[in-house]
């Protein structure tokens, strides 16, 4: 029987569905959907009327002064989830891949895939339609050999961490909506352009807090010194891993309390005490140029490894010259 692909743009048309991807879910597509300047689509591949994989994406609208034609992007973090390991799993993909490019960039100037687990999966497919490809770096803590979590970090982390305790910083999981406002409020003001030029806005994580972290998909951490957030961490957790999202800290200001040490500190720390067997940051940036937050996760014991990204442009003629640039 041939595959059917079935397009979902509401989430009140999705069925149930089984998996475990959190970034293939029917919870962040909610999540998405009720977050303005967000569009998600779901892809859902079937055979005889089972479920077999799902992809879902998400065009959103950039928050930089460009033309009309430039003003949406659609992003997609990983490859899709596959529910039957018995399956050709790149060429359901590739089929996939066709109709999510001639949907999206009808809206979207571009499409990028992030967060690979195996940059070479499927690389036949990305090619022949159009994708080329970017190497970029992974920075990955791994957590289910270690008896405490500080075990690699360096000196210098382990005696920032006493000194910003001992100096009055305060670090646990968001109990209100309030501290989330505050923690997005909080990082919209300091969060660099070294680590990622985009930064959503509160709405965001309001319907984070009740579509992902109610389910327990996810957390945010808060640092407070004297009842004032001055740092944070967003987590989410898929499959055996938890993924650092954004974190920051008002470290100018409030440099004896360590904030953007201490945010990061307690993903960590959380993520090992509940069993995670890696966290993963989820963008460190490009191998071949200086990246300060890579530099300073990498101080928490993690590994570094390469990896790419796939992008596509709406316009052919500039895919085929960066194609063979990137060959």
């Amino acid at each position: 029987m041939p595959l059917r692909l079935t397009t979902y743009y509401r989430g009140k048309d999705i069925p149930n569905l089984p998996g475990k991807n959190i970034f293939h879910s029917k919870e962040l597509f909610l999540m998405y959907e009720a977050t303005p300047g967000y569009t998600p689509i779901l892809i859902v591949a079937s055979k005889e009327d089972k479920p077999i994989a799902k992809l879902l994406a998400t065009t959103r609208r950039s928050t930089h002064l460009l033309p009309l034609g430039f003003t949406k992007r659609c992003d997609v973090y990983g490859v899709g989830e596959y529910l039957d390991e018995q399956v050709d799993k790149e060429a359901i993909f590739s089929e996939m891949l066709e109709h999510l490019s001639n949907d999206a960039l009808r809206e979207a100037f571009l499409i990028e895939f992030r967060n690979l687990e195996n940059p070479m999966f499927a690389y036949k497919y990305f090619r022949s339609n159009h994708y080329f490809a970017v190497n970029w770096m992974r920075v990955r803590n791994s957590l289910h050999s270690l008896k405490y979590v500080e075990e690699r970090f360096s000196s210098s982390r382990i005696r920032q961490i006493r000194k910003g305790l001992k100096n009055g910083a305060e670090v646990h999981e968001a109990h209100s909506i309030e501290e989330i406002q505050a923690v997005s409020h909080m990082m919209s003001r300091i969060y660099s352009s070294r680590i990622r030029r985009y930064f959503p806005g509160f709405e965001f994580f309001k319907n984070m807090d009740t579509r992902i972290i109610e389910h327990r998909f996810g957390k945010i951490f808060v640092v407070k010194y004297k009842e004032k957030v001055i740092g944070g961490a967003v987590c989410v957790f898929s499959e055996g891993t938890a993924y650092l999202w954004f974190s920051g800290g008002m470290r100018k200001t409030y440099a004896p309390q360590y904030p953007g040490v201490l945010s990061v500190w307690m993903a960590l720390k959380d993520a090992h005490q509940n069993g995670y067997q890696h966290l993963e940051f989820i963008d460190v940036g490009l191998p071949f140029r200086k990246h300060g937050y890579r530099n300073f996760v990498l101080q928490f014991g993690g590994k570094q490894s390469s990896t790419r990204r796939w992008f596509r442009l709406r316009w052919n003629f500039l895919n085929n010259i960066l194609i063979k640039i990137s060959i």
